[in-house]
């Protein structure tokens, strides 16, 4: 039905469909897109949207449901078998356990859907799981080590996020282990994005991932109209708000139609750094290499690595100047800019520092959504996954804070924010986008501003094969920490030297360098880059 009225578009090698579900291919890693009453077993599959709110949560999170006698996990947890449905979010976890609420069945009384859980029920919990209790397991990335017995299906929402990576100790990536789970247990492997990753995406058109695609909205809604603001023009125009004059006309609209607005800034605090405009000395954390961010509410500077804060600076240590300004914003000072411009407004923030209480990520939510506050402020958070029927404007304050970071994935990853961030707009009526920027000719924005992924691909991966860097190489990266600078120095250079000694023309392997920030809690930090192809002969 959908594929016949243009809502599926479909690509890979199909095996079965039909009215039922398909007996699944058995093969080596059997990974399965399930769609309500049609199974398609494929080697590999990818599962995306070509535009947010296309309903793709909905689709999966469907074929999971046990008050769907059709669904493909009522089927499998008939048999036995053992589910899992990966989240990010709190809201996100909530909606699905809604989704595959198994009130209907008293004879299912033991499946039970787990995120999150506290430290007083874990073990229980992990013993539930161990002895197979549990059927169906909803987490966060790290739901994967869950003890799964005769898994059935894994599902991973949102898959291009980068926070399903672990960065710090234990060190892991869910997604590859979700892959690695699927295929010992020759079971199906959903990945859902409305923006996938770059690399996960060229597995698709290598036909490695076979690639279905939701190819409209959900309730045939329009997508959102995108405008883009040139913030160099802004300042020519005399205008030294945070806040365009585009955006302050259209926060004004919105407010006399009672409808509602979401501000998406990336950085917390009040002002991103601390600067002596006699001397140029900048606050920064004494176990860091790190400026210090003004937080005005606490009227302290922070440091976001490792917690350190200290006394606002009014006289400058270095040369007892009193020219010292903060400069740079945060949400903090947004919400200050928006109090003024707009005094009748009612606003609410959603960053770190208001999300610190247990539960308060969902009584923000739910403050904004049911008690009808005219502007929800916040940063990365406000991105994934909300759904406000009220929303009809979105407005990115700036859209280069993470266009210019040292990641080859910087480019990609402001791409994916803005079209996610753009979907939390006229998700029930018309909607329209403001993307503010001092970089409007970037590829990156102008996609973004088309809602155009395949779009964005195609000039990506042509950027990335040209430069080797994934999906085309692997990238190893070798760190090296320690209190000594000296030390660190040294043995970087030792296993530099040592690699060079031994390996190819075909891996490149660059000399150490400081890493992008490098001192955290007093510990320095180095690196070596290595670009390769991974094989057993590397390893």
């Amino acid at each position: 039905f959908m594929v016949a009225n243009g809502l599926v578009a479909l690509s890979g090698a199909l095996v079965a469909q039909s009215q039922g579900y398909a007996d699944i291919k058995q093969g080596t890693g059997a990974i399965v897109i399930g769609l309500a009453s049609i199974i398609i077993g494929v080697t590999l599959a990818y599962f995306t949207a070509n535009a947010t709110v296309t309903g793709k949560f909905e689709t999966a999170s469907y074929t999971v449901s046990l008050t769907n006698n059709d669904s493909k996990i009522y089927k499998l947890i008939s048999e036995g078998k053992t589910s899992g449905v990966f989240q990010l979010e709190s809201e996100g976890m909530k909606k699905t356990i809604k989704i595959v609420n198994p009130h209907n069945f008293d004879d299912l009384a033991s499946i039970i859907a787990l995120y999150r859980p506290g430290p007083r029920d874990f073990i229980e919990e992990f013993t539930l799981r161990k002895e197979g209790k549990v059927k169906i397991v909803v987490g966060a990335r790290s739901a994967i080590f869950a003890p799964f017995t005769n898994i059935g299906v894994i599902i991973i929402d949102e898959e291009h996020d980068m926070s399903y990576k672990s960065d710090t100790t234990p060190r892991y990536n869910a997604k590859d282990l979700a892959k690695y789970m699927a295929e010992k247990a020759n079971c199906p492997l959903v990945l859902g994005s409305a923006t996938p990753d770059i690399s996960s995406m060229y597995l698709a058109k290598e036909n490695e991932y076979a690639l279905y695609t939701l190819t409209k909205r959900a309730n045939n809604a329009n997508l959102p109209e995108v405008e883009i603001v040139d913030l160099r023009q802004e300042l020519i125009n005399g205008n030294r708000s945070m806040i365009s004059f585009k955006l302050q006309e259209e926060i004004k609209k919105n407010l006399a139609n009672k409808k509602q607005t979401i501000l998406f800034l990336n950085r917390r605090g009040y002002s991103t750094f601390v600067m002596c405009r006699e001397c140029g000395y900048v606050a920064k954390c004494k176990h860091c290499n790190i400026s210090l961010t003004y937080h005005m509410s606490e009227n302290k500077l922070k440091c976001h690595y490792c917690g350190y804060e200290e006394s606002v600076v009014k006289v400058c240590p270095e040369c007892n100047s009193s020219k010292v300004k903060y400069f740079g914003t945060g949400t903090q000072k947004l919400e200050d800019e928006v109090h003024k411009l707009f005094p009748e407004a009612s606003t609410i923030r959603m960053d770190i520092d208001t999300v610190s209480k247990k539960n308060s990520h969902e009584e923000i939510l739910n403050k904004f959504k049911n008690e009808n506050i005219d502007i929800l402020i916040g940063t990365q958070m406000v991105v994934k996954g909300h759904h406000f029927p009220n929303v009809t404007l979105v407005g990115v304050v700036s859209a280069d804070s993470s266009l210019n970071l040292e990641d080859y994935r910087a480019v990609e990853r402001t791409f994916q924010t803005l079209v996610q961030v753009a979907g939390r707009a006229g998700r029930e009526e018309k909607g329209n986008v403001i993307i503010q920027t001092y970089n409007p000719d970037h590829y990156a924005i102008i996609d973004s501003q088309k809602q155009d992924y395949d779009l964005f691909y195609n000039q990506e991966v042509s950027l990335r094969k040209m430069l080797k860097y994934p999906p085309f190489c692997d990238i190893i990266m070798i760190g090296f920490t320690g209190k000594d600078l000296n030390e660190i120095q040294k043995l970087s250079n030792l296993v530099y030297k040592k690699l060079k000694s031994v390996i190819n023309d075909e891996i490149f392997v660059y000399k150490p360098v400081p890493a992008p920030i490098d001192k955290i809690k007093n510990k320095y930090r180095w690196r070596i880059i290595i670009k390769c192809k991974v094989t057993s002969n590397v390893l």
